[in-house]
């Protein structure tokens, strides 16, 4: 069993002014509060003051000048060491015989004494009563206080005493209202005088406790519909964020969409469409999105939504198709194989090549120059030959080159960028000289180059 002795006592110091009665300065020890109209230090009782002054489930128990968190079992013994009250004040009476007045003599032992009826003389702010006994003066009662109207006026024994309302001072005959704020105040936050008494506020985010001095953290989520999307409770503040694709407005409670398309021209390789708190790709038709952001060829020859008739070859390039005849020999030529036409009249095609090999291939637009894009390759190699290489027909505006690589083959190099949708026909000539037997041929391709629209 848990047993605890409490001490109980209390201290104060005032000073006074020379020329007014107002108390500079008054202050009790910790745990005590001035009393003006006792005009002493008066116990604070935390317990019933503080809401949560103890945890844990601990008993509070108060004493002069504190209180104790102790438990529910605790034993509590109080000793009081206060100085016991000063007995009333003894008037005495004190007789008096007044001089040459109702007396006579008389012998004694060889002395005279005079005796006379005896009355007394009484203390400032006493009066003799019918028994000759000194009784107080109620100043107060009678009215011959010096008290000023807004004071009140307290008799004491001899005197009386002017005291002011709760919360003003006294000033000569006048009451003036005392700064509590200015003095030591149990206000948490700030402290805001009035006439006669004081209140407490809190700074924003926080409110006044039910003891009205104490701040609480006002939970501004729970109490407003503060933010838009999310909102964080702080101490004494409160913090918004918004959904993925938004960022807090300049009030930091309203949300606005993140344009992520204006962000940078990458996001898409095509197209990019912002939506709200997100955005989307897009391609151009012929195209398919691929992932997030690339676009890809959609090759409609081998998917079938293409509408070539039967006799036609479709050729998928980059965002479309074309149709091609499936015999593409001119007059005087004929299809021997797959694209290779060849002319079967030596009289008839006199000046024409004997064979032409038809190929296609498609290139993106804007494709970066030089680039290699096809290499032409003799089908048969003789010995004691030599074979050269040149750019026939279709090369009017100077965009390709034909690089020998070999005796038997050459490079076609792009040298200018090409812009589409558009289609090249290039012929491309490969001469064949036999060293021994002084003999000449040339052989044809005739190659389609379909340029898309966009450089993917």
């Amino acid at each position: 069993m848990l047993g605890v002795c409490v001490c109980l006592c209390a201290v104060f110091t005032q000073v006074l002014s020379q020329e007014t009665e107002e108390p500079v300065t008054v202050s009790c020890t910790e745990g005590y509060t001035y009393d003006r109209v006792r005009e002493q230090c008066r116990d604070i009782d935390e317990c019933e003051l503080l809401e949560d002054a103890c945890k844990g489930g601990m008993q509070c128990v108060n004493h002069f000048g504190g209180y104790l968190c102790l438990p529910k079992s605790a034993i509590i013994y109080v000793t009081n060491e206060v100085d016991p009250p000063p007995p009333p004040e003894q008037v005495q009476q004190v007789p008096v015989v007044p001089p040459n007045q109702g007396h006579h003599t008389r012998h004694t032992g060889g002395h005279r004494v005079s005796q006379a009826s005896q009355t007394i003389r009484c203390s400032t702010g006493f009066t003799a009563d019918e028994q000759n006994i000194c009784r107080d003066i109620d100043e107060c009662a009678t009215g011959i206080h010096s008290c000023g109207p807004e004071q009140t006026c307290y008799n004491t024994r001899g005197s009386f005493t002017c005291q002011c309302p709760l919360g003003y001072y006294r000033n000569g005959d006048s009451c003036v209202d005392r700064d509590e704020c200015a003095l030591s105040h149990y206000c948490m936050h700030g402290c805001v005088n009035t006439l006669g008494s004081y209140y407490c506020e809190c700074n924003p985010g926080y409110k006044l406790a039910h003891n009205n001095y104490s701040c609480t953290d006002v939970n501004e989520c729970e109490t407003e519909s503060t933010c838009q999307h999310h909102c964080y409770n702080l101490i004494g503040s409160f913090l918004c964020q918004c959904d993925h694709g938004f960022e807090l407005a300049p009030d930091k409670v309203s949300c606005e969409d993140i344009d992520e398309c204006s962000l940078s021209t990458y996001m898409c390789q095509y197209q990019c469409v912002n939506t709200p708190g997100s955005y989307s790709c897009e391609c151009p038709q012929g195209y398919q999105l691929q992932g997030n952001r690339l676009c890809q060829d959609i090759n409609e020859c081998e998917m079938g939504t293409h509408d070539c008739q039967d006799d036609e070859m479709c050729w998928n390039y980059y965002g479309g198709f074309r149709c091609y005849p499936r015999n593409p020999c001119e007059p005087l030529y004929t299809l021997t194989s797959e694209n290779r036409c060849i002319c079967r009249s030596p009289s008839e095609c006199q000046g024409l090549p004997p064979s032409i090999v038809y190929k296609y291939m498609s290139i993106q637009s804007e494709r970066s120059v030089p680039a290699d894009i096809f290499q032409i390759q003799a089908t048969t190699v003789y010995t004691n030959t030599h074979n050269s290489f040149r750019i026939k027909a279709g090369n009017d505006g100077g965009e390709f080159f034909l690089r020998r690589s070999s005796n038997v083959s050459a490079m076609l190099v792009l040298t200018k960028p090409l812009s589409g949708p558009k289609e090249y026909v290039v012929d491309l000539e490969m001469i064949t000289h036999h060293l021994t037997m002084n003999y000449r041929a040339s052989s044809l391709l005739r190659l389609t180059i379909i340029v898309g629209a966009y450089p993917f």
